[in-house]
């Protein structure tokens, strides 16, 4: 698997992200990171493929265990991250800013990212991909007790989840576990 500690990272975009994830994919080679594009190279190219075709590829390089994270970009970032999510164990976040960049992978373990490129400018951009490059599950949360616990259960369904299994039992979750979450800290700035 190509990982975030040996600074690999897939990314995709079709026609409409493409301009953003260029900009994304020169800063990010500046710091060293080795990047695979699998999606269209420049807003030019004839006949691109289209973002939900992007969205599959990427997405079944994750779930195939080829990469451990990828970014990738549409027009709204929302039909590539729709193709993405339809591959087993894809996590991936539609973000607008650099906290929910964060948080998408401190509180939500995703490992895609989708950016739209008629919203996202690219010095924007850089910030989101390298918060969310540059932090793990649960960084920054190690003052709130329970907040891994919590947020690990929600992965661990979430992975395991069967829709006809669920439909079976009544739309409700087979085993569901629980943990204690302590208040949130005073003082957290979000």
């Amino acid at each position: 698997m190509k990982t975030i500690a040996d600074k690999e990272v897939l990314v995709g975009a079709d026609f409409a992200g493409c301009g953003l994830k260029n900009a994304i994919v020169e800063h990010l080679e500046g710091k060293g990171w080795k990047v695979t594009d699998v999606g269209v190279k420049t807003p030019d190219d004839e006949n691109p493929e289209m973002f939900h075709r992007i969205g599959f590829k990427v997405g079944s390089m994750i779930s195939e265990g080829e990469f451990e994270r990828a970014l990738i970009f549409c027009g709204t970032g929302m039909g590539i991250h729709i193709g993405a999510s339809q591959c087993p164990r894809v996590h991936c976040a539609v973000v607008e800013s650099v906290p929910s960049a964060l948080r998408c992978i401190t509180g939500n373990a995703c490992n895609v990212m989708a950016m739209g490129g008629f919203y996202i400018g690219p010095r924007m951009g850089m910030a989101m991909a390298d918060a969310f490059l540059e932090n793990d599950f649960c960084d920054g949360y190690e003052d709130w007790e329970g907040f891994y616990e919590f947020h690990k259960i929600a992965v661990d369904e979430i992975d395991a989840f069967d829709y006809e299994e669920y439909k079976a039992n009544g739309f409700k979750v087979k085993d569901p576990r629980n943990c204690d979450l302590a208040p949130m800290p005073e003082g957290r700035a979000w």
